[in-house]
């Protein structure tokens, strides 16, 4: 049976994450073992908080997850897409896992807007024939709460969404996935991306 390890590093919304995967059909496992997550056929990295203290606290599992990424699809939620990244301005200058190209950056002040950007907003796909956002409408809404945002090419960007400036919202390359928002929060939308994630394992 196909399995998904859902990469327990002690920050994260890990049962709402566990819950959605399998209400999409996923069997899942919430795990901190470098062999069970090697021996995966699917990652996903979730994650609430600071950008130093994610990849602190993945210390030494963050060589397994990128060896992983070279075989199998990895899911980066929130926080864990950020760590996706080459680099992050949030609370100094920090390096990520460097499995997509850019970097993690600071809503700039605006009147009228608050930080966090938090609630439910909508993505355009720039991309929508990836196989993540398969039966997606051209205006779909999902939950987000975030400070920071991901500041990547455009060929590296699944879906972007307008908050104070237009962001990437969903970015991909090879193998890896990350979604800023909350796919487990999302409704049906999220719950369609969990089962077309689970689709490419």
């Amino acid at each position: 049976m196909t399995q998904i390890a859902i990469i327990d590093y002690g920050l994260g919304n890990l049962r709402s994450v566990i819950r959605g995967l399998e209400k999409a059909g996923a069997h899942a496992i919430i795990t901190c073992s470098a062999e069970e997550i090697a021996a995966a056929d699917g990652l996903v990295l979730p994650g609430v908080g600071a950008f130093h203290e994610g990849m602190e606290q993945l210390g030494p599992l963050q060589s397994t997850v990128v060896d992983a990424t070279r075989s199998v699809p990895l899911l980066g939620i929130c926080l864990g897409m950020q760590m996706l990244m080459e680099t992050s301005e949030e609370h100094g200058s920090h390096k990520g896992l460097g499995l997509i190209p850019g970097s993690v950056k600071r809503f700039p002040k605006r009147a009228g807007f608050k930080v966090p950007h938090m609630g439910w907003n909508s993505l355009r796909l720039e991309k929508p024939d990836n196989p993540l956002l398969a039966g997606l409408g051209p205006e779909e809404y999902v939950y987000f709460v975030h400070s920071y945002y991901a500041d990547t090419a455009p060929e590296y960007t699944l879906t972007t969404t307008d908050y104070i400036r237009p962001f990437a919202s969903a970015v991909f390359y090879g193998n890896t996935y990350g979604v800023q928002f909350h796919p487990e929060k999302s409704g049906a939308t999220g719950l369609l991306m969990l089962k077309n994630f689970i689709g490419m394992v």
